[in-house]
């Protein structure tokens, strides 16, 4: 019988992507790696990887075996901490990542009293503003934020939010009277700010029509990659943009930044929950994800 500890080694090294890398990620030498990736190939009769000096790829043989080797591995993993919680107390470590300013606003908070309910699970939060590689880098979770690309990763929706035109103060002060501000027109002649992140918008009229409000525009006079750069340039008053209202809440009401195209709105947003498309997510992020639905505003 073919061990799990060799579908473990050969897992590791498809995702390291090298023999070394998958010896650092496994606490053994590279001989050690290299041999039990050897007699799994022994034991199963067939090539999973042709590799040399540099480089190594799957077979196809290899491929459809690591794709029912990541959900073997998942599925004893599972039955492992099912039998070791006995379903009632979390142990272990749950990865997850998320962007900084979602983390900081709103996930943090809920984070601290979801281990206060089970003390003895060790959380890891990995905040960037780019989406991570959750197999490869061994995330349990990921919290993401808008529309949800195809993918073979799995998501269920926890939450929506709105979000805001909005520009400084100063900015506002060329135009000529305060109703331009709600005039797509006069808004048009303000410098605007990129965010790649929310693409192309509909912006939705009082009378339901739509036109495209361009949030990465072509003439943006600055481009950013981050919601918390985004917001602070808005706030010296570089340009106009659109933003989460929950992160500028309370620069609207301190008037800091003021809402533009008023009566218009876009498109709520999503908040993903966002995991690799095993049999069934562990005991741990089902736990999670119950606690975020219960606890997020809705």
């Amino acid at each position: 019988m073919v061990s799990l500890d060799r579908f473990e080694t050969f897992k590791a090294v498809v995702d390291a992507g090298s023999l070394t890398a998958a010896a650092q990620r496994l606490g053994q030498s590279k001989a050690v790696v290299s041999f039990n990736l050897k007699r799994l190939e022994q034991e199963l009769g067939v090539t999973l990887l042709v590799r040399n000096t540099r480089s190594l790829a799957l077979t196809e043989a290899g491929e459809r075996f690591h794709q029912h080797c990541v959900a073997m591995l998942a599925t004893a993993a599972q039955a492992i901490e099912d039998a070791r919680s006995e379903q009632l107390q979390l142990r272990g470590t749950l990865r997850l990542t998320t962007t900084p300013e979602y983390a900081s606003a709103r996930l943090v908070t809920l984070l601290e009293t979801f281990r206060a309910q089970h003390p003895q699970l060790r959380l890891h939060l990995s905040t960037s503003p780019t989406h991570a590689d959750l197999i490869p880098e061994r995330f349990d979770l990921a919290i993401r934020l808008g529309r949800m690309a195809d993918s073979e990763l799995r998501a269920t929706l926890l939450d929506e939010h709105a979000l805001c035109a909005v520009a400084a103060p100063s900015l506002l002060s060329a135009l000529p009277d305060e109703a331009a501000r709600d005039d797509p027109d006069w808004i048009r002649t303000l410098p605007r700010l990129g965010y790649p992140r929310l693409a192309d918008l509909p912006l939705i009229a009082p009378d339901g029509s739509d036109q495209l409000f361009a949030s990465n525009p072509a003439d943006a006079v600055v481009t950013v990659d981050n919601a918390s750069t985004l917001r602070a340039f808005a706030l010296a008053g570089a340009g106009a943009t659109v933003l989460p209202q929950w992160l500028i809440a309370d620069d609207l009401a301190a008037g800091r930044l003021l809402p533009i195209l008023r009566g218009h709105r876009f498109p709520r947003q999503g908040v993903y929950a966002v995991f690799p498309n095993t049999a069934h997510p562990s005991r741990r992020v089902q736990l999670l994800l119950a606690h975020l639905r219960q606890q997020l505003p809705g």
